[in-house]
């Protein structure tokens, strides 16, 4: 299993677009992430903090939101 890496909130949203996300909204700090996979809606919350870096588990939701695996999400970085 590989071990989740120190990520910013604007390195996940290159992978999230990447994997087909397009943002839909922005209310303060968090942006709204939503992707149309065939009947299917997904959304994603990401906590956008200026040189922050994403907490550990609020990272790993938010890959398992995104459909992936760590191993996918760290080979897209």
């Amino acid at each position: 299993m590989t071990r989740l890496p120190a990520v910013t909130a604007r390195e996940l949203v290159v992978v999230a677009e990447k994997l087909g996300f397009v943002l839909d909204r922005q209310k303060g700090s968090h942006a709204v992430f939503i992707r149309a996979a065939g009947d299917e809606r997904q959304r994603i919350v990401v906590p956008i903090h200026k040189g922050r870096t994403l907490k550990r588990g609020t990272l790993h939701g938010l890959i398992a939101d995104m459909g992936i695996t760590v191993e996918e999400f760290v080979e897209m970085l």
